[in-house]
């Protein structure tokens, strides 16, 4: 009963927040956008706030081209392992779920090191579509530090690895106007508070989230009462998970054998630093250097507009695709096909 009451007053207290000029917030995670509009959090903002998208989705910013790389690595003998959301994700030449029903060997893993199993059972050439942002990487990397060690010579990866504050210093210096981050908290246990120092450049502020509506209420409330107070911290508000060191250990790891390089994010363009590369040393294990693949054009579908949703600049609904042309059973961009997507959100949520 107490934990009611604590809710009922907290729901209440972010209701009737005293906003006095417009203010918009950016929820920087797919899943807190899933979240939000599952529960139906957005109604319950004050007047004056507004809830923005960010490119915090994976698949939703991998690009066009990516896939067109996968298709052909598989088209050409290549066994491809990736994660479910990837596979009905269109390229400019299907996809790979296509691919799939054509005879192309693609499986579906949960873990990195799944792939590692497979390639030590075929004499086939087995790929691991790479793609993540800092809560993977470590995993990926101790996978190819285990396929160096077992001298795996069968197995690679192809790369579409990405870093959020690079996006997010990207999403400032251009035109979107945020007035506060609702930051991720998968990716904050990895970076931790220092990840986010590039906000101060800005004087922008944020707050490190869970995903349960309290955590997300409360997180909302703290930032708002932070921004009406003109100030510009970075405060931690899911310490039951986050450490705000973050994890140490973890980023030496993935540092071990990544490094960064300017990376294309889909429908935004290139964004200096904000990807991942193998260093040299791992470089047997890059697709792109065992394989001559074709390159292809990073252009959108006509009339697609998920790189302003991934932006903040629209919200899906002023796509003039969503809901007619595309929707989660015929997507036509990626944002409409991941889970955490902004597209499927509203479309399922509203």
């Amino acid at each position: 009963m107490q934990n009611q009451r604590q809710q009922k007053n907290l729901i209440s207290r972010l209701q009737t927040f005293p906003i006095t000029s417009p203010t918009r917030v950016m929820e920087v995670c797919g899943t807190h956008t899933v979240a939000i509009h599952r529960q139906g959090i957005h109604h319950l903002l004050p007047p004056g706030v507004r809830l923005v998208s960010g490119p915090g989705c994976p698949v939703c910013v991998t690009p066009g081209n990516y896939i067109d790389e996968a298709l052909f690595l598989a088209r050409n003998g290549s066994i491809i392992t990736t994660f479910g959301d990837l596979i009905r994700v269109p390229g400019h030449d299907g996809s790979l779920q296509t691919a799939r029903s054509q005879g192309c060997d693609i499986r579906i893993v949960y873990s990195p090191l799944e792939a590692i199993q497979i390639a030590e059972k075929t004499e086939h050439d087995t790929v691991f579509l790479a793609v993540g942002f800092e809560t993977t990487i470590p995993a990926i990397a101790a996978t190819i530090m285990k396929a160096r060690e077992k001298q795996i010579r069968r197995f690679s990866i192809l790369t579409a690895l990405r870093l959020v504050p690079p996006a997010l210093l990207a999403l400032l210096s251009g035109s979107s106007r945020i007035d506060g981050f609702l930051l991720p908290g998968h990716v904050s246990t990895i970076i931790g508070l220092e990840g986010y120092s590039i906000l101060n450049r800005f004087q922008i502020p944020g707050v490190m989230s869970g995903f349960t509506p309290g955590d997300i209420i409360s997180s909302l409330v703290l930032l708002l009462e932070i921004i009406t107070k003109k100030r510009h911290d970075i405060v931690n508000n899911y310490r039951r998970a986050v450490r705000d060191q973050g994890n140490p250990l973890s980023r030496r790891l993935y540092k071990t054998v990544f490094q960064p390089e300017d990376a294309c994010w889909r429908g935004i363009g290139v964004l200096p630093n904000s990807g991942l590369r193998l260093r040299e040393e791992y470089r047997d294990f890059d697709a792109r250097s065992r394989h001559s693949l074709p390159t292809s054009s990073t252009e959108d579908h006509p009339g697609c507009r998920c790189g302003e949703v991934l932006s903040g600049m629209i919200d899906p609904p002023q796509c003039e695709l969503h809901g007619t042309i595309c929707t989660p059973e015929t997507p036509v961009g990626p944002c409409m096909v991941s889970t955490e997507g902004s597209c499927q959100a509203w479309y399922r949520f509203g």
